[in-house]
């Protein structure tokens, strides 16, 4: 009787624990310049839409333009 007690609280605490652990990602700090300046170019690349100007590439998006590698 002792080891099927014994039996059946190991199967319990084992099945109540988890292997899955939780992940939690930190967003990444991104600029958002509101407005683009005068001096822009507009450059396709595979369909997509970018803006150019001071050697970086941006996307536009509803917030303003954020900063992308292309």
């Amino acid at each position: 009787m002792r080891t099927l007690f014994i039996s059946l609280s190991v199967i319990c605490i084992m099945s109540f624990t988890s292997c899955a652990t939780r992940v939690v990602a930190n967003p990444s700090s991104v600029t958002v310049v509101k407005t683009a300046p005068k001096h822009y170019k507009t450059v396709i690349v595979k369909g997509n839409r970018y803006y150019f100007w001071n050697g970086k590439h941006y996307r536009k998006t509803r917030r303003g333009y954020v900063f992308v590698k292309v």
